[in-house]
């Protein structure tokens, strides 16, 4: 009877095993197949789908074979998916896709890095703020075109810029500039320059400083306006003098924002000095 029962328990049990092996299978061969179609669109669904899969299914090195597809739009999906595995293969194939010959790869691949703490991002950015600077690596020295676009919308760009924190860390009283970031990311027109410029603004790097001060003068007004932006949230009142000059610039959203930006610095050298002589003086040492 002890038999009859335990064989009445496991053969649900095999069968089960049985359906979900099966049903794994299915699963792989669809995506495979959406793979493989012609259609690149559904192509792009199937990659965006494997974000959703785990980083030890064999899908996953189908996925990173996928950054050779012919289409743009989906190596840039392969490379949003890739950045959600943060594994270090995930991060040696977007390493690859720095050197895709389309900059809207390259550039996504940039700042999927970036936003995974990896040195390369950074780099690559800076090379992109620098208007590849001889001093920095030679990222985008092969391409010719300015216009090199982050996301497929100014909206998604602006939401990412929000998810990661470019809003600076904020100080009471004072507003984040979160209107100023969104006029200057969802202008259809904005450049691969002035997105890495407020991308990078946090950066506490002397050489991010450094480019923040040189692309004031950037021929790109966005550009400016985004150095502007980017310097104003630092709160560091010494900044004042590097944004004086830029209260003539002959565009408005950059003089405005550098006439805003300097009275916030000014603001805050104001408000230091207060608590200063606020301050309770120290306690004599004891005896």
């Amino acid at each position: 009877m002890h038999t009859r029962l335990t064989w009445t328990w496991m053969l649900p049990l095999a069968l089960a095993t049985r359906i979900f092996a099966a049903t794994d299978a299915q699963c792989s061969d669809l995506l495979r197949k959406a793979l493989e179609v012609h259609n690149p669109e559904t192509r792009t669904l199937a990659v965006a789908a494997l974000s959703l899969a785990t980083d030890r299914d064999p899908m996953q090195a189908r996925l990173e074979e996928m950054l050779q597809d012919k289409d743009v739009g989906v190596r840039l999906a392969v490379v949003s998916s890739l950045a959600e595995l943060k594994t270090k293969a995930a991060v040696a194939a977007l390493k690859r896709a720095l050197n895709d010959d389309v900059p809207e790869v390259s550039f996504a691949a940039a700042k999927a890095l970036w936003s995974l703490h990896d040195p390369a991002g950074k780099q690559a950015l800076m090379a992109v703020l620098q208007k590849e600077s001889k001093t920095a690596s030679n990222f985008f020295s092969q391409q010719k075109r300015d216009a090199l676009r982050m996301m497929h919308t100014p909206r998604t760009t602006f939401l990412y810029a929000l998810r990661q924190g470019v809003g600076f860390v904020p100080v009471p009283g004072f507003g984040e500039g979160i209107s100023s970031m969104q006029q200057i990311l969802t202008d259809p027109g904005v450049s691969g320059r002035a997105t890495a410029a407020l991308l990078l603004g946090k950066d506490k790097d002397p050489a991010i400083l450094e480019g923040l001060k040189d692309a004031l003068y950037d021929k790109d007004s966005k550009v400016r306006a985004a150095a502007v932006h980017s310097l104003s949230l630092r709160n560091d009142p010494a900044l004042k003098k590097d944004l004086e000059p830029l209260l003539e610039d002959d565009k408005e959203e950059v003089r405005l924002r550098a006439a805003a930006g300097y009275l916030r610095l000014s603001a805050i050298e104001a408000q230091r000095r207060t608590q200063k002589r606020s301050a309770p003086p120290p306690a004599p040492e004891k005896k």
